[in-house]
């Protein structure tokens, strides 16, 4: 599989069989993925995969907080802007309309969109799962180096043949996750990531994209100071 294809089949996929993954393929996902960049080389990734028996423990914990309607705990920083602002606002709303109509879910039914996004802590039936810490004393720059880190693994990922869907939700179930992690103090949770092979039988709406113009500006030489850079290369015998 080239970059390309990688690239455009990357989506968040959200049903998997229970195929097992071999423990060397995610060894060698996760050692490439430690060449993504990141500022002045921080790697300020913390990265703990889980499998077998502790992630059946982490979803049947996770479960029964969800059957409970136990709270959700306080968030360590803000998924989304308070006051999402337009075009933002407008994509976020289309991603929920179209997620959900795939699933036959109307607009405002709030309890049937609450079972579909409970399967997030499920790792929709996903083998593995990947958790990324960031330490909370570094900044903005190196959350950025997160995503980069995040998507290199994703990209990784689809050359193997496997999917993924990133979880921000996690955090909110954070205390559960560090149940069986254990992480190290000073360690937020930024998201999870459900690893494994597509259940080809689940019906999906693939999301759209902006159109290029609404999101890249190239800024190029104009054409008349091309014409007027040609000119002067002949007056001079360039």
């Amino acid at each position: 599989m080239d970059v390309y294809e990688a690239v455009t089949s990357r989506r968040a996929v959200r049903k998997f069989t229970d195929r097992t993954i071999p423990k060397e393929v995610l060894e060698r996902v996760l050692f490439a993925a430690t060449w993504a960049p990141s500022g002045s080389n921080l790697q300020p990734w913390n990265t703990y995969v889980v499998t077998g028996s502790p992630l059946a423990e982490l979803k049947k914990r996770a479960g029964k907080r969800v059957a409970a309607r136990d709270p959700w705990d306080e968030r360590e920083y803000e998924m989304y802007p308070a006051e999402l602002k337009s075009p933002y606002r407008e994509r976020r709303s289309r991603f929920g309309h179209e997620r959900y109509s795939a699933l036959g879910i109307k607009d405002g039914d709030w309890e049937a969109s609450q079972r579909a996004a409970s399967a997030n802590w499920d790792c929709f039936g996903a083998p593995a799962a990947l958790f990324c810490y960031i330490n909370r004393d570094l900044g903005l720059p190196q959350w950025a180096d997160l995503g980069m880190y995040l998507q290199t693994i994703m990209l990784l990922l689809r050359g193997e043949g496997l999917h993924s869907c990133t979880q921000m939700a996690w955090s909110v179930y954070r205390k559960t996750v560090a149940e069986i992690l254990s992480p190290p103090e000073g360690l937020i949770l930024f998201c999870g990531m459900s690893i494994g092979y597509e259940d080809i039988t689940e019906c999906f709406t693939r999301t759209g994209r902006a159109p290029l113009n609404e999101t890249v500006t190239f800024v190029d030489t104009p054409p008349q100071q091309l014409a007027q850079t040609a000119r002067d290369d002949l007056l001079l015998g360039v």
